[in-house]
């Protein structure tokens, strides 16, 4: 799903470069505006990357698999317009997204056994971003954007204790940082501007916590990752 949506999102540029003729520009004074607001909807992919300890021969965890899930995402926008080309946009965004973790072990018998664990957050994302924007052809422009961003994740098991709890989890904290990174098409329609974003998330620093179970010891650091695709309605 994620491929096709990106190779429509690129179809959808490559028509808008070479197929427009020239046309009298929409929102003419859009630029002109020192601020303005929208909001965004979108869908994301999470992702864990996962870091193991060396590895020993009475370590009994033989492999830890991530299965990525696919979440969405809903957000107001506001930009501060520095000038045609230049902005910074702050971006509060509800972001609920999913990862499986199977850890894999091999007891003294040599028999293999599964463990799964499911790992759902719901991130309240406070994101500041700096936009660069092309010049204008007609009614479409492309961009980059980038910066970083506060999370906060309201479904977080942090404060949760595994020995008053029949099965160990895999704990992620609850407050964490990110760069994010991303491309995007603004088009300018006769009402509001609307605009196809496509960005990737990044989690500075360990989001673990290391509470010495079975699951977590042979772990040295998990950094969890995302995979936006984003639209947004701005007036």
């Amino acid at each position: 799903m994620k491929k096709l949506l990106i190779v429509i999102t690129l179809g959808l540029i490559s028509l808008s470069t070479f197929a427009q003729k020239t046309k009298a520009q929409n929102l003419q004074r859009f630029d002109v505006k020192k601020i303005h607001f929208g909001f965004s909807l979108g869908i994301n992919t999470a992702h864990l990357g996962v870091h193991r300890m060396p590895l020993n021969f009475n370590d009994s965890l033989s492999s830890i698999g991530v299965t990525s899930q696919s979440g969405f995402n809903l957000g107001i926008v506001s930009e501060l317009h520095l000038n045609k080309y230049f902005g910074i946009r702050f971006i509060p965004t509800l972001v609920f997204g999913q990862r499986n973790m199977d850890f894999n072990f091999i007891n003294p018998l040599g028999k293999q056994y599964k463990e799964e664990r499911i790992i759902e957050s719901t991130y309240l994302d406070f994101p500041i971003l700096f936009k660069y924007r092309s010049e204008r052809l007609n009614n479409f422009a492309a961009y980059v954007v980038a910066g970083g961003k506060y999370s906060i994740d309201l479904a977080s098991n942090e404060d949760v204790k595994n020995e008053e709890i029949p099965q160990s989890i895999v704990k992620l904290k609850k407050h964490t940082y990110a760069a994010e990174v991303g491309v995007g098409t603004d088009f300018f329609l006769p009402y509001f501007k609307f605009s196809i974003e496509l960005k990737m998330s990044y989690t500075i620093g360990d989001a673990m916590i290391h509470d010495k179970t079975e699951l977590s010891t042979p772990i040295d650091k998990i950094l969890p990752k995302m995979f936006f695709i984003t639209f947004l309605f701005e007036g």
